[in-house]
């Protein structure tokens, strides 16, 4: 059997040479959705000198069926239902709500623990590079890209290393720009596509993050300095009245 990529490492430099177009843009952002889709969008991030972040998104998995997704939640509330598999499954409410409560705990855990009392990136009016290790169904990155229009973000764009052909099709109208290195009419699931596809820990994630902060690239600092000018009040305006 033939791999398309040795590990996540090797997926994340591979579509970085796709997106090295972006590296101009003072406003990037490279947003990984844990816990795969981080060591491939660090990789992305140094390559293009871009500050990293993490958009946590979590699947809703059919009960006894996990790795089938009914749905996602992500951060800020979102969330996104796959209407096709609730209506052949016939779930209800009542068999949806327990797994989204579980699952919306597991979220909040998963951004307190990776960010280690961090701030989130300011997204507002910015290039966002969504990046994940593969797409199947696509319900977690459909998650994240709502999410990230509720916070006024300047452009989406979607990364990943391979995509379902079919999901690729759909998601790509819901994007400003869509990339993958691949996108195999006979996907197999993204395992398929890794010699190694060993499971990322949280102690990669958190490691991966602080590492990323605390590099020392020119224009992640530009890009940081755009962002928080962003969101701060011109000077002499703090608490000013309207006439």
């Amino acid at each position: 059997m033939n791999f398309a990529f040795e590990n996540r490492v090797a997926a994340g430099k591979a579509l970085a040479d796709l997106l090295h177009h972006h590296t101009a843009d003072p406003n990037l952002l490279v947003l990984a959705l844990p816990r795969g889709g981080v060591p491939v969008a660090f990789e992305v991030a140094q390559a293009l000198g871009a500050e990293l972040d993490v958009m946590v998104v979590r699947k809703l998995g059919v009960p006894g069926q996990e790795e089938l997704a009914f749905g996602a939640i992500a951060s800020g509330g979102v969330q996104v239902l796959n209407d096709d598999v609730v209506a052949e499954l016939e779930m209800t409410q009542a068999d949806m709500a327990p797994i989204v409560a579980r699952q919306r705990h597991e979220l909040l855990r998963r951004e307190r623990l990776y960010r280690s009392g961090r701030p989130a990136a300011n997204v507002a009016g910015r290039t966002v590079i969504l990046v994940d290790d593969g797409i199947a169904t696509g319900a977690t990155m459909r998650a994240a890209i709502r999410a990230l229009r509720e916070r006024h973000v300047g452009r989406v764009i979607v990364a990943v290393p391979v995509a379902a052909l079919q999901t690729a099709r759909r998601l790509q109208a819901e994007v400003d720009e869509w990339v993958a290195a691949l996108t195999p009419t006979q996907f197999w699931g993204v395992a398929r596509w890794y010699y190694d596809f060993s499971q990322t820990a949280d102690r990669e994630v958190i490691d991966l993050l602080a590492r990323a902060a605390h590099i020392d690239h020119p224009l992640a600092h530009l890009r940081g300095a755009l962002a928080k000018a962003a969101t701060t009040p011109a000077p002499g305006r703090a608490g000013a009245r309207p006439l």
